[in-house]
């Protein structure tokens, strides 16, 4: 593989206006269609095998003109404080307004409030729910803006009005801390290479290939129903992927220049070295975004592959057009040890007087490596303490912040009628086999009314044919409580029953029962997809390091990080450490989607500091250093890059903390203090004292096993033999 790249490199470097004319031609073609593509909202939500989805697709077939999937909207209206909603006054308002969301477009009805029985006890709050033909996703703004209208003419008549549901469902915005997190990349760019032309590559082709990526989605939003939520990560992890590997090849092709190759062969060698590592790092991330299609929920996997896609660009721009562009810098990217204008030159003279400080810090780890290990094990152990008390569940109008109109009608409606009211379960009654569906409606209706955290339960709603009815269920608790999950599971067991009884099939569905369906998928996923997304990265680490005990340290490693992050999230979002901080008005259980998107970003994000940093050291180790030496040569070399992509990504994810969106937010912190814990306590503490550690065993492999495995030569140990052999540029050129 090294040869291989070397020779990409070097086209590359030489060709490099046809080089970079093609992803210019990428990226406008990606622009136009993106510029021609339809709007498209957040993706549909579809969650196939669970009792949920099954309920609504049933109520698809027996109900047809329900649209029982389509968008709601909850208006809720107060009285004037001394009034009440049933004076004449305020009650003619609010069919006013009734009359006016009636007419909207895609409504398909609008229950009045005076009618429905949905005026509170103390009459102080009312709220009428109007029902769309289609999704939250689907619904035009012009019937969002009919909705708002509406709501405005009420609270010009004195009343209180705010609005809940997933009608309003509106495109996060990230705020400005996204662009403080580039522009943090590029101060440690600067720092890191002492100039501004080699600083701004990086920043350059990472823009380049997240710009291609993120044109192409929105371009294909429409027609494979990729949500907004898509894109925004794809950014957060294209970007942050994109300037790390072109900060590596730079890195690299400064390091070659310092040992006097001149600079087309050390594009070459760049690539061909930290290139291989970049490819490997890049398919660790490719498979575990992948892998997220086991989960079986259709916008993971498209977010997955879409985020995977995203990362495969950025590999290709680093393998291409960043030699191409080193190849317009010419003199202005400077040898290893020298500095441009804006910062000074630092002669390559000054650079033996004293090692740097991954060398030092190396030396030291060597030297104590019980106590480095014992330290960082023990320190990610305390911060994954919070771990254990994980909640999962997903957001609702309750986790909004107070300044939003969804969450102050989520307060009203609590304060009026009771939490439960915020998340009404659906008990569809399927009775088409049984003698007496009638019969059958009444007697679930009875046994949801003997069940505790019960508030109120409708009388059944048969559909034209007779043979399914609906049941709404009102708890007593919030609808992300534990015992409003607990209600679920009870309505859910009586069914066993009934289905014995009078052949009725009982199923709970809703918004509610929806979310509780998923998190129980998500967490009966989470083993089979880190047995299958680590399992595959192992044998594929096993092949880049031929070594078992290197990529069962790496996996470990991750472990070790990923749980320290999940317990970090916990104490900031669930328990509301640092909330204030992080901008979280509102702290409640962790998305349950948070656990297995973390392992799997994360993982692959671990393994580009594993691959790029112990490769160096392979390098050191093969090419006849001791294995305790090849630990400091590997730091010396690649401690400094390591550190300043770890903080680079550190600072793209944490711009994403700013987002309006929660699930954005959460992601954001999650991986940014992910990547924190592994790359300055796993790969730069713990990595290099169990390598100390183990010693020559670190790079042990059964004989049988190194004869079956590819030599992909990710160490350049083919370019080393065929130069000190002679002829090694030309023959490669000829090739």
């Amino acid at each position: 593989m090294a040869t291989f790249l070397y020779k990409l490199g070097r086209i590359s470097f030489r060709r490099r206006h046809f080089v970079a004319l093609i992803w210019v031609a990428l990226l406008t073609l990606a622009g136009v269609g993106a510029a021609s593509a339809p709007a498209a909202g957040n993706s549909s939500f579809s969650i196939p095998g669970t009792e949920a989805q099954k309920a609504f697709d049933l109520l698809e077939q027996r109900f047809p003109g329900m649209s029982a999937d389509g968008a709601t909207a909850r208006v809720v209206f107060k009285a004037p404080s001394g009034e009440k909603m049933t004076d004449p006054g305020n009650k003619a308002t609010v069919q006013e307004a009734v009359k006016e969301l009636a007419d909207g477009s895609g409504v398909v009805r609008v229950t009045d409030p005076y009618q429905a029985k949905a005026v509170s006890k103390d009459g102080t709050v009312a709220y009428a729910q109007v029902s769309y033909k289609v999704s939250g996703m689907e619904l035009e703004d012009s019937s969002r803006d009919a909705l708002e209208d509406s709501a405005q003419d009420a609270r010009k008549a004195g009343l209180t009005v705010e609005i809940g549901g997933d009608a309003l469902q509106t495109v996060p915005h990230t705020g400005t801390t996204e662009i403080i997190g580039i522009a943090v990349a590029a101060v440690v760019l600067v720092i890191t290479f002492g100039s501004l032309v080699a600083a701004g590559l990086p920043l350059l082709t990472a823009l380049i290939g997240v710009g291609i990526g993120v044109s192409s989605i929105t371009a294909l939003a429409s027609a494979l129903d990729l949500g907004s939520t898509t894109s925004t990560l794809a950014m957060m992890i294209g970007l942050a992927v994109g300037i790390d590997y072109a900060l590596f090849i730079v890195s690299r092709y400064r390091a070659e220049l310092a040992e006097g190759r001149d600079r087309e062969d050390a594009a070459g060698r760049a690539v061909g070295t930290a290139g291989s590592a970049v490819v490997f790092a890049g398919l660790t991330v490719v498979i575990a975004l992948v892998g997220l299609s086991v989960v079986n929920i259709p916008m993971l996997t498209k977010m997955g592959i879409a985020a995977a896609g995203t990362v495969a660009i950025a590999v290709l721009i680093a393998l291409t057009m960043v030699p191409a562009l080193l190849g317009y810098a010419g003199r202005r990217v400077k040898q290893a040890g020298q500095k441009g204008k804006l910062l000074g030159r630092a002669g390559k003279q000054d650079k033996p007087v004293k090692p740097n400080l991954g060398t030092r810090w190396a030396s030291f780890v060597v030297r104590r490596p019980v106590a480095v290990l014992l330290l960082g094990v023990v320190g990610l152990g305390a911060a994954a303490v919070p771990a254990a008390s994980l909640e999962l569940g997903l957001p609702d109008d309750g986790s909004q912040p107070t300044s939003t109109t969804q969450r102050r009608a989520y307060d009203l409606l609590s304060e009026g009628f009771g939490p439960g009211f915020n998340g009404p379960l659906m008990v569809v009654v399927d009775a088409k086999d049984s003698d007496d569906p009638k019969a059958a409606f009444t007697a679930v209706g009875d046994e949801i009314k003997g069940l505790d955290d019960v508030v109120t339960v409708t009388p059944p709603a048969p559909n034209k044919a007779g043979d399914t009815a609906t049941i709404t269920v009102i708890p007593d608790s919030k609808p992300s409580s534990v015992a409003t999950e607990d209600l679920v599971h009870s309505i859910r067991g009586k069914g066993a029953g009934i289905k014995a009884d009078s052949d009725a099939n009982v199923l709970v569905t809703g918004q509610t029962a929806m979310n509780i369906d998923v998190s129980e998928k998500l967490n009966d996923a989470l083993i089979p997809y880190l047995v299958l997304v680590v399992g595959l990265a192992f044998l594929l680490l096993i092949v880049v390091f031929r070594s078992i005990l290197v990529p069962l340290k790496a996996a470990l490693g991750f472990l070790l990080s990923v749980t320290a992050a999940l317990g970090a999230v916990v104490a900031v979002f669930q328990w509301g450490w640092l909330a204030d901080l992080m901008g979280v008005e509102q702290t409640g259980p962790v998305m349950s989607m948070m656990p297995i998107f973390m392992v799997g970003v994360v993982f692959g994000l671990a393994m580009d500091y594993e691959v790029f940093l112990v490769t160096r050291m392979r390098e050191a180790y093969v090419h006849g250093e001791k294995a305790g030496q090849a630990i400091v040569t590997g730091f010396r070399h690649g401690a400094r890059v390591v550190t300043a992509a770890a903080v680079i990504m550190m600072a793209v994810f944490a711009g994403f903390i700013g987002s309006s969106e929660s699930m954005v937010k959460m992601i954001g912190f999650g991986l940014a203090i992910a990547v924190f814990f592994d790359a300055f306590v796993v790969r730069m503490a713990i990595v290099p004292a169990v390598l100390a550690l183990l010693g020559r065993k670190a790079w042990w492999l059964p004989k049988w096993l190194d004869r079956a495995l590819p030599n992909v030569d990710v160490e350049g140990e083919g370019l080393r033999s065929a130069s000190e052999r002679g002829g090694q540029d030309k023959e490669l050129v000829r090739a």
